[in-house]
């Protein structure tokens, strides 16, 4: 896997420039190596769907294989007025010697489970809160948005087609490889196929055919260019009383006489169910049932949904601006949260935020997610523990919702898998990236896991997110103990 973020430049500086007063302020205080725990987690998957797609991780590391501090940015710092040698001097000196535990990329996540966990000094766990945010927040953003697509085409293929709508270079090339994690076939981003990986295609816009005299000769033009993958895009002028016709027409002239079949027609305007059973028709009564159709045009999940429902003749739809920017719910609430700091007697003292609303208040204390399933191997609820709880299910397992705690489950022939991954231990790298494929092959296999009524685009399942009684008499005496 290429390592796009390194390879091009640092990005050190990617952080909040509050994080570099803080780290000074540490300094001033002499608490600097006092060791913390952080957590990355959110509070709402977009859309109210019943679950989000993790995608990033293989920045992040990128991003922390990275970390190295220049003359050049320390004479920066030193311009700015504010901040001492000792500061200087860890920037200088500057060595990564945190742990960091994740949630693999791939796998679906829920709301305020601990995704990211950072645990090291201060001057360090402080630091790289941007840089763990910005990355998580938008790739989990569109690899959620994408998953969202590919249920709704039902097994169509789905090609990410966004990048001149992205939000910057770094929206189109990570945007193509979280969407492709989620599932879509590739992308029209050349760069995402050729930095990371991502199977990049296309074919022709409307320009060509504009170029030719006329429609004919740019769809003969093309076929003589590329007769073994003949995709033509019809909608230029009229889809079904010249675009077709001149693709089949072309398809018998040309793409046939060279001994291939051609490969596919697209639809980017118009009433594309109406057009695609019509467009079908034509196709299949001129012997070309293995043509497909794709369909494009700002596509989204229930447009694709609907035309589904309508019969339309669609085999895969490329999708654009809706996906690559997740425009009907474009953010992503990521967090980054302190829940722990050790004691010089090597025990931690919880630490959580208050907040007047009850889904703002942080869980404490170093944890460990563990996914239940069922015997089936389906995913039953998600339990967040102590770091050195074990659990054990043999006996059945019972869980009871951390809010409304009458509310409880027995879970019986079940099992329990920590998804928190070591990923760093002291700095160094314990984990071993999959390649992007595999990653992909990883998250339709987790998807498979969720319960349909979970994957409903409206009033989805509540996936339940419990805590262990340990992990919640804990957060409860210290709530009582700060609300005094």
């Amino acid at each position: 896997m290429s390592d796009y973020i390194t390879r091009e430049r640092n990005l050190t500086l990617l952080t909040d420039y509050y994080e570099y007063t803080m780290v000074n302020g540490y300094f001033h205080a002499g608490i600097q190596e006092k060791i913390a725990v952080f957590d990355v987690f959110f509070r709402r998957v977009p859309e109210n769907g019943g679950f989000a797609i993790y995608a990033g991780l293989q920045q992040i590391i990128e991003l922390i294989n990275g970390l190295s501090f220049t003359e050049e940015d320390i004479e920066y710092f030193r311009k700015k007025g504010c901040f001492s040698e000792k500061f200087f001097n860890f920037l200088r000196n500057f060595k990564f010697r945190c742990d960091v535990w994740s949630i693999k990329e791939g796998t679906p996540i829920f709301p305020n489970e601990p995704i990211i966990t950072v645990r090291g000094p201060l001057e360090q766990v402080q630091m790289v809160e941007t840089m763990l945010l910005v990355t998580f927040n938008f790739e989990t953003l569109i690899a959620t948005k994408a998953s969202r697509l590919i249920r709704a085409a039902q097994g169509r293929a789905i090609v990410e087609f966004g990048s001149r709508r992205a939000q910057g270079y770094d929206g189109a090339m990570l945007g193509a490889r979280a969407a492709y994690i989620a599932g879509c076939a590739g992308t029209a981003c050349t760069i995402s196929d050729r930095m990371m990986g991502v199977p990049a295609s296309g074919t022709m816009a409307h320009s060509w055919v504009q170029a030719f005299e006329n429609e004919y000769e740019a769809f003969k033009a093309y076929a003589e260019t590329y007769p073994d993958n003949c995709c033509l895009l019809v909608d230029t002028y009229n889809v079904l009383k010249s675009g077709v016709p001149n693709a089949i027409r072309v398809f018998n002239e040309v793409v046939l006489p060279k001994g291939f079949r051609p490969k596919s027609i697209r639809l980017d305007s118009g009433d594309l169910a109406y057009l695609s059973k019509k467009a079908r028709q034509m196709l299949d009564a001129a012997g070309y049932p293995d043509c497909t159709v794709c369909a494009s045009n700002s596509l989204d999940e229930y447009i694709v949904r609907d035309l589904i429902l309508q019969g339309a003749r669609v085999d895969s739809f490329g999708i654009g601006e809706n996906m690559i920017t997740a425009k009907s719910d474009p953010v992503f609430g990521g967090v980054y949260k302190l829940a722990a700091v050790k004691e010089d007697d090597g025990s931690y003292t919880p630490k959580m935020k208050l907040s007047e609303s009850v889904e703002k208040m942080t869980i404490p204390c170093l944890k460990k997610v563990w996914r239940i399933y069922d015997e089936d191997g389906k995913a039953q609820a998600d339990l967040i523990t102590m770091a050195d709880e074990v659990v054990d299910t043999k006996n059945g397992i019972t869980l009871f919702d951390p809010i409304e705690t009458w509310k409880e489950c027995t879970y019986v022939n079940s099992t329990a898998r920590c998804i928190s991954t070591p990923i760093y231990e002291n700095g160094k790298r314990v984990y071993t990236s999959p390649n992007l494929a595999d990653i992909r092959k990883f998250c339709k296999a987790q998807v498979g896991t969720l319960w349909d009524e979970v994957k409903r685009f409206e009033n989805p399942h509540r996936y339940y997110v419990d805590l262990s009684r340990n992990l919640w008499d804990t957060r409860s005496k210290l709530l009582k103990k700060l609300s005094k």
